[in-house]
């Protein structure tokens, strides 16, 4: 009976150091090692919140006219020198998945309206901490959304009645240029008025018959080393940084023909030897190419065709017989430019070389080489009628300072294609998110539940834009808030917003100064803030993988590259 109780036991012992691993209890203990998990108010919920304020304090202090200007370099080394929120985004690589859901709703805002980024993330973060207070203070965080939700629902809702003024032409240079200038001067203050310009010069000649095919890709951006932002211009056609081919370096009212192929003989697909016995073959053998080639030239001469463009290479002996029959050529390196010069002379791109038909053959009326600065360019001018592609050529002493210009330009461009779709202009300089505010603070008191709160503290994530706005202008935040407050109390004043050129904690009516914000802007950015905002405060856990892949190598530093 010892021996059988003995053998019992050893059995036991043995199952049980082969059955499965049972985990302690837990729910981090079910996942791999190495992976992460928080749960809870203060782990998950205020771990999010602060990571999307210090997201939010990074551009806040860029925001608006006076907003000062970060020097980020990106993984290739490149230097960044801007204030434009969208640009630092892309280029600082967010990592934190909250702090992630912010910058998608700004990459939203710049696709739906191309500006306005960097007021999506100040009011988003602003929301996010009065949010904090809020949860702090014991409401749970089902109240915050939906207060949020019904104090965005109620702004979208007022926005409406806040319209100051409808633009009336869209082809009215200097109306655009006054409604533009607000863009501009968030990326350039000094420049704002003379870049507006460009800016309305440049879209209203390229502004198609229905508004609606308006594409901004139309408006190009050629920078130039050299003189300074006022010396840029808009040349209405294709401007390009390259240098002709031959020796024809002008020509008028001139038709075009494009290639996407090589312009030369065309070689056999298939390998093959020639055996030649005598000078005689040798010089016949090379004249049947000659003259395959002098008949494609002179084909296309006949047809009255003064200059080919080409996506590839051009033979020697084709541009020789181009050169006799005095045809300009130009040959493009890159694909998207010819597609934009197809646009812009109206021609179809030719896969192989052959004679186009007249339909394929575009127009241009001035073709000619200049140089700007030290820089040759190829210009494709239309004088007569309309361009479908318009340019604008920067010019500046640094490659940062261009950057940034063609950044504003790009901005105003975006303005005009939402005006576009949407006339109504709302009074800019923060007077539109006081107003807001202060309405929003009145329909809180007219809410029993919780709620109230989180509406309240909506209509202080839009004051604290204001603030953030005369803060970067050297002004007192609270001072200037408290004026505004006090101006919109007053029948009639909707319109008086914070003034950055005055002395001081100044306020004007900022419709009377042509200040304006398009309503399309304002719109998508309480919007886009809020449902950002909302889907950040319902997160409750955080569950983190072990990230993939091996140990990272060792620094080295005896390390030979040769080897």
């Amino acid at each position: 009976r010892d021996l059988n109780l003995s053998l019992h036991v050893v059995g036991a012992n043995q199952s049980s150091e082969m059955a499965m691993h049972v985990p302690t209890a837990g729910f981090a203990s079910m996942l791999k090692e190495g992976a992460k998990h928080y749960h809870g108010l203060e782990e998950a919920v205020f771990r999010n919140i602060n990571a999307c304020k210090e997201l939010a304090q990074i551009t806040r202090t860029s925001y608006g006219p006076n907003g000062m200007n970060k020097m980020v370099v990106n993984h290739l080394e490149k230097l960044f020198v801007t204030n434009d929120a969208a640009t630092i985004l892309s280029e600082l690589e967010v990592q934190h998945p909250a702090a992630k859901m912010l910058v998608m709703a700004t990459e939203m805002q710049q696709q739906e309206v191309g500006d306005g980024t960097n007021f999506v993330l100040v009011f988003g973060g602003a929301l996010l901490e009065q949010a904090d207070g809020l949860l702090r203070m014991g409401l749970a965080p089902s109240d915050v959304i939906e207060g949020y939700q019904m104090a965005a629902d109620r702004a979208l809702r007022d926005l409406e009645s806040l319209v100051c003024h409808t633009l009336k032409d869209l082809q009215d240079v200097k109306e655009i240029a006054m409604v533009i200038k607000t863009a501009v001067a968030s990326k350039q203050l000094g420049y704002a008025d003379f870049l507006a310009d460009l800016v309305a010069e440049a879209c209203v000649s390229v502004l198609p018959k229905n508004p609606l095919n308006f594409s901004v890709d139309n408006v190009r951006v050629t920078k130039i080393l050299g003189s300074g932002v006022l010396s840029s211009e808009v040349i209405c056609g294709l401007v390009l940084k390259r240098e002709v081919e031959g020796d024809v370096t002008k020509v008028r009212d001139a038709k075009v023909a494009v290639y996407t192929c090589d312009f030369d003989a065309v070689g056999t697909e298939t390998k093959g030897i020639v055996l030649i016995k005598s000078a005689k073959e040798l010089k016949s053998f090379s004249k049947g190419e000659e003259d395959l080639i002098e008949q494609q030239v002179k084909q296309l001469s006949e047809l009255g065709i003064a200059v080919v463009v080409t996506g590839g290479k051009v033979g020697e002996m084709s541009l020789h017989f181009l050169n006799k029959y005095k045809i300009m050529a130009v040959r493009l390196l890159s694909k998207f430019d010819v597609r934009r010069l197809c646009k812009a002379v109206k021609a179809t791109a030719l896969p192989k070389v052959v004679t186009p038909t007249q339909q394929e053959i575009g127009h241009c009326d001035v073709v000619e080489i200049g140089e700007i600065g030290d820089t040759n360019v190829i210009i494709f001018r239309q004088e007569q009628e309309g361009s479908a592609v318009g340019t604008v050529i920067v010019r500046g002493s640094t490659d940062n300072i261009m950057d940034d210009t063609e950044r504003a330009l790009n901005d105003g461009v975006n303005t005009y294609r939402t005006l576009i779709q949407d006339r109504r202009l709302l009074p800019g300089a923060g007077a539109t998110e006081i107003e807001l505010a202060k309405q929003l603070a009145t329909y809180a008191q007219t809410c029993p539940g919780l709620e109230q709160y989180a509406i309240k503290a909506f209509g202080d994530g839009l004051e604290s834009v204001v603030r953030a706005l005369a803060e970067n202008a050297g002004n007192k935040g609270t001072e200037v808030v408290s004026k505004l407050y006090a101006a919109h109390q007053e029948e009639g004043s909707r319109n008086i917003g914070f003034d950055n050129e005055g002395e001081g904690a100044s306020v004007k009516d900022v419709a009377a100064a042509n200040i304006f914000d398009t309503y399309l802007l304002k719109y998508w950015a309480i919007k886009l803030a809020t449902n950002a905002v909302n889907t950040i405060l319902r997160v409750d856990q955080i569950i983190m993988s072990k990230p993939a892949g091996g140990p990272k190598p060792k620094d080295n530093p005896n390390w030979d590259e040769d080897r």
